[in-house]
């Protein structure tokens, strides 16, 4: 990670950012009874993928990097399968920005096992 200053500067943290704000427009929407429920897991999931990323990048070895990266990525996870439950369940009435967002998830996805990649064992 040499050159690299700040996880502010990475990439896979941008657009984790940009991936919060965008659940966060998304459930604004959501029944008023899931606001414990299905909208607050999908706000903390989103929130936990750029805070692991530079939790990881903080501890300043490689493997413990790669420990918060694998985190994240189950932090995607984690968010699709909640917009799959709640496409099901009709809470989502925008449609484009859901789109949006699976996109996202499927980018930074593989940003960060590419990243990841890079570092070392």
């Amino acid at each position: 990670m040499s050159g690299i200053k700040s996880y502010k500067e990475l990439f896979i943290w941008q657009k984790g950012i940009k991936l919060v704000v965008l659940v966060y427009k998304l459930t604004k929407n959501f029944p008023k009874e899931e606001i414990y429920a299905l909208t607050s897991q999908l706000k903390r999931a989103s929130v936990s993928i750029p805070s692991n990323i530079a939790e990881g990048f903080g501890r300043q070895t490689d493997k413990s990097f790669n420990h918060f990266l694998n985190i994240s990525r189950g932090s995607l996870n984690e968010i699709e399968t909640q917009l799959i439950i709640a496409k099901e369940l009709e809470f989502i009435s925008d449609e484009s920005l859901f789109n949006e967002i699976m996109f996202l998830i499927e980018e930074e996805s593989k940003m960060i096992s590419a990243f990841a990649k890079n570092l070392k064992d």
